[in-house]
């Protein structure tokens, strides 16, 4: 059949690549799947049904970006992983209120619709939703030339999820002297992009070096040969490769363990770092107070943190850290929340407590040795 829109075509959309890219990615989205999901890929809305057996069910939603860490993954070219930090940034924001994700849709906006390599990237979304265990039920691709260079993209997604409304988590069960413990972070995870490109900048940095040689580089060996025992899977990864690291999705883990524990608050760690969101996990009257001393700073924040001139306190309000969530739970309940959260492949320890805000002059957040919980 001849081309219906050659104007439109001549204009920079490319409709029938569009088509191609949808059939492509079909798989991904079927691999994603629940018993949930009515209907399939190309209906003009996402149907599903709430799972069985929840009497007074909650919907819970989320939705967000993957922001200018995208730039990186249009820099080397790679769009495997950048999906999968879209999913983790909503799933694991619908979770803290314990929800189970259950479905999932994703935006894409692109300067030139490459069939392949959108289908690349919309299989790392599919690959982040069977992580966390939410179907792929719909999404938009839409080509903006002239607005967006040709290599240049951006993401947003919404995930939605269900919680039963009496286990629903709000923070309202935390009590002084609950625990926090801090699940650890994957890397950079998707936020402070902004201050990383500047700094690409700033140092012209090539993303293409081999990241152990950067390291070296910026640091002293004293620092770098302890950092290299921190994230040995690093070794033969470029600076590029590290830095897209794609963001740890906990939902499933999280899930797990409140089946065996309770957890009384949580807190996804995204912009803001640990003090713009560790207090979303707790009420008002109570603050939390962290042990920076606890756990390890992953290596790359280290390395901005050189490159900038950021000190460590600076790095935990910019980046995660080094924890992507917290969970808030009773004193006596951590080692056994720290146990079912490493048999679901998620490192966690114990990094902080819950104490009376009026205590230390009614702020919210503060770091310190811990006083109540040895």
């Amino acid at each position: 059949m001849a081309d219906a829109r050659p104007a439109y075509r001549r204009s920079g959309v490319d409709v029938a690549a569009g088509q191609r890219a949808v059939e492509l990615m079909r798989a991904h989205v079927d691999s994603t799947s629940r018993p949930e999901v009515v209907g399939g890929l190309g209906g003009f809305g996402g149907a599903f049904s709430i799972p069985a057996g929840y009497r007074e069910p909650l919907l819970v939603a989320s939705t967000d970006g993957v922001g200018t860490k995208t730039a990186i993954a249009a820099a080397i070219g790679r769009f495997d992983t950048i999906g999968i930090d879209l999913v983790a940034m909503c799933a694991d924001d619908v979770v803290c209120a314990g929800a189970e994700p259950l479905a999932f849709l994703d935006y894409v906006a692109i300067g030139r619709l490459d069939p392949v390599a959108v289908a690349e990237l919309v299989g790392s979304v599919a690959a982040g939703c069977r992580e966390a265990g939410a179907a792929l039920v719909g999404g938009e691709t839409a080509e903006h030339p002239g607005l967006l260079e040709a290599n240049e993209f951006d993401l947003a997604g919404c995930c939605i999820g269900v919680v039963e409304r009496s286990r629903a988590i709000d923070g309202s069960a935390v009590r002084a002297g609950d625990a926090i413990v801090g699940l650890a972070a994957s890397g950079l995870h998707a936020n402070g992009y902004s201050l990383v490109r500047a700094l690409i900048g700033q140092w012209d940095l090539d993303l293409a070096e081999p990241y152990q040689a950067r390291l070296r580089r910026s640091l002293s060996d004293a620092v770098t040969d302890r950092l290299m025992d921190v994230a040995p899977s690093e070794t033969m990864a470029t600076l590029g490769e590290v830095l897209l690291t794609p963001t740890r999705i906990y939902a499933r883990a999280v899930l797990a363990a409140r089946e065996t524990v309770e957890i009384r608050g949580l807190a996804h760690i995204t912009g803001g770092g640990l003090p713009g969101n560790v207090p979303r996990a707790i009420p008002e009257a109570f603050a939390a107070r962290l042990d920076p001393d606890r756990w390890a700073m992953p290596s790359v924040m280290r390395l901005l943190g050189a490159l900038g001139g950021l000190d460590d306190a600076e790095l935990r309000a910019t980046f995660n850290g080094g924890l992507g969530m917290i969970a808030v739970v009773p004193r006596d309940e951590v080692a056994d929340t720290i146990g079912v959260l490493a048999e679901n492949g998620v490192l966690a320890t114990l990094v902080g407590e819950v104490v009376e805000a009026a205590s230390i002059g009614g702020a919210r957040y503060v770091e310190g040795a811990l006083e109540s919980i040895a």
